[in-house]
Formats: structure tokens, sequence, C-alpha cells
């Protein structure tokens, strides 16, 4: 029977989140019922409200999620009800291109519930990267669940479905860092800090954090970055040179997603070194680089969807790291939040004030 729940809907572009009920229906064959423990508040999620990613309002918003299993479909295997998950956004085919060249990590053909979730009214749902997770249930693809250890607690745990994940994989997945290696972030809110925090775990020698805010360096110090940097005082490329033995990073990594930081993390990297692209830049935004440097550095420029992740092979690897004391998620969240709190959260994290908030239910 399909089930009223409460949950928060983005109807016109740039209008404040309400919170209205919707009808989510049981699970058709491949999808699951969750019931929603945590979500965070996540910047994707404020892009969709401003309509930075599509104008398929309403938008059901939250994706960065964790919860327990409540019904699931025909033909799903490996999941029952009771099952403690990470939602993602990427649940892997199987039969893509990339997927049969083995590296599922890249999927192109990544999918979601085939069934809508609607307001009372009739009125089809887009789910914020095909999850709506602020909300007290949803439906997703069974293989958008990744099943990890419940001992994490949901508020955690859940970080690492979007934003965590996002920093962490551009690190240690897409930027290779290893052992000795120097690094440089660009931007330390969550996925930056996350960047930093797989970086040390990786082994970088050196960590140099760059903000705008000293509130953010402080931060970015409390997940590893050995050394600060404020560009709105300081050149960050020449600080970061200086820093490096006049050489640059060996990995730079963009966590702003803006054309000024992706020129600084380009001149700031060390020849044949590696640019990580992982901040989400706005559709009319465009880069103006001379060829001949791009051509003359040698080197890298990648782009890091997801981290590079593989939700099934990473999400319960970091829990267990949480689990052992080796990756500290809780510092990542700043407040506990309700349903009704989302449009303040995003107020908050617009003025820098919060590294995440996080919806419990």
């Amino acid at each position: 029977m399909p089930h009223e729940v409460k949950a928060v809907v983005a109807r016109e572009k740039k209008a404040p989140v309400s919170v209205e009920t919707i009808i989510v229906p049981d699970p058709g064959p491949g999808e699951a019922v969750v019931a929603i423990q945590a979500c965070g508040v996540c910047h994707t999620d404020l892009h969709y409200r401003e309509g930075g990613i599509n104008d398929d309002y309403p938008f059901l918003l939250g994706h960065e999620a964790a919860g327990i299993v409540e019904e699931v479909g025909a033909g799903v295997t490996g999941l029952e009800p009771g099952d403690f998950v990470i939602l993602n956004w990427r649940a892997v085919c199987g039969q893509c291109r990339a997927c049969n060249r083995g590296r599922p990590q890249y999927c192109f053909n990544t999918h979601n519930a085939t069934q809508k979730m609607t307001l009372t009214d009739g009125t089809e749902l887009s789910p914020a990267l095909g999850i709506g997770a602020f909300a007290e249930k949803t439906l997703v693809a069974a293989g958008q669940c990744t099943k990890v250890d419940p001992a994490a607690g949901a508020a955690v745990a859940g970080l690492l479905g979007c934003g965590v994940m996002a920093g962490i994989g551009a690190a240690i997945n897409t930027g290779g860092v290893t052992r000795g290696d120097s690094v440089a972030v660009f931007g330390c809110g969550g996925v930056g800090d996350a960047a930093i925090a797989g970086a040390r775990l990786a082994g970088a020698e050196k960590i140099i954090a760059v903000d705008l805010s000293d509130r953010k360096l402080e931060w970015a110090r409390d997940f590893g970055a050995t050394h600060t940097v404020n560009s709105g005082s300081t050149d960050p490329i020449e600080a970061i040179r200086e820093l490096t033995g006049g050489n640059g990073a060996d990995v730079v990594i963009d966590a702003v997603g803006r054309p000024e930081t992706y020129e600084q993390a380009f001149y700031a990297r060390d020849l044949a070194g590696t640019v990580v692209l992982v901040g989400v830049p706005t559709p009319e935004m465009r880069i103006d680089l001379p060829l001949l440097d791009v051509f003359g550095r040698g080197g890298a420029l990648k782009s890091s969807w997801y981290g590079d992740c593989l939700p099934s092979r990473d999400f319960p690897m970091l829990i267990n790291l949480y689990l052992q004391g080796r990756l500290d998620l809780g510092r990542f969240v700043t407040e506990k939040v309700g349903l009704n709190d989302v449009e303040e959260a995003f107020a908050k994290m617009h003025r820098g004030d919060v590294l995440r908030s996080v919806v419990v239910f």
C-alpha cells in the first residue's frame, strides 16, 4: 500500500522550499523503499532549488542519506528489510561499455527507481540525484542501497552518499595521491575538507589548504592540512610553490569549481602534476588557458564525478576506517536539524557557517 510521508519539496526556481505530504509507491521490480534516518544538507540540493541542474520542478530534495530498508520489490537479491544502507547515486548497470571493461566506477548507465513519487494531487516529483531523501521514506533502485555496518550511525554514514565520498575519492581515486605526495586543495568546505582527509589517509607528506575564510582554514587543519593559505591576502600560486620548493604540488584539487580557482590550481601544480576538478561549476562558466601551457606542463587534468567511487567497494571500506578511529566522519557534522529546518540550513551553508547540517528523522 502506498505511503504518505512528509518531505522537502522545491516547487519553483529560487523559491523557498516547503515541507509537504508526498506519496511513495510500493516498490516495483528491482526497487526498494527505505525509511530515512538521516540526510545531509548538500550544496547540490541548493543547486537544484536554484535551477542550476535543470528545470524539472517540482524537486524532491535530499540525497546524502542513510536509513533502513523497509520493503523490496520482485527480483531484488542481496537486500532485505531491516538492512542498514547508505543511498548512492551510482547504481551500476553491469552491462555498459565501462562495466564490461571492468570499470564500473565509470558506469555510463546508472539507474534509478522506475516509478515516480508524487505530490498528493498526482504531480510527479523529480528526486535529487535520483534519490530524494529529505523525506521520511523514499523509493530507489535496489542498486542504490549499499549495506554497511549499522554501528556507524546514520548521521555520519549518510555523508558518504555524496560530499564526503566526492572529496575523499577526488584525492585517492581520481588524483591518485600516495605516500610522500604534496597536495593542495582549493576550497575548504565539506568536499574540500574530505579531500584533505583523503590525502592524509593516503599518506601525503604536505597538504596545503587554500580558502578565503580563516575559519574554514582552521577547519582544514582539523582534517589534516599541514599548511594553510588565505587567498584573499596571499597569492595562492606563489604560496604553494614556495611551500613545495618552487615546484608546485603533485596533486591540486579544485573543490570550488570556478574558472578563477581552476586556473590557480592549474598553475599551482608541479610539472607533470595532476589537477582534479571536483567542485561543481554552473552551466555558463568558461575557462581560457593557453593551449601551449596545457601542452608544455604535461601531467593530467581530470574531473572527478562522485569521487570516481564504486559504492559497493568504497562505502564499507570507509565506514570500517571510521569505526577503527582512522577517519573522523563525525567532525563533518556541524549540527543536527529537523525536516522543517532545511531552508535555514541552506542559508547557513551559503554563509559558510557549517560544514554539514544533517537532517535527523
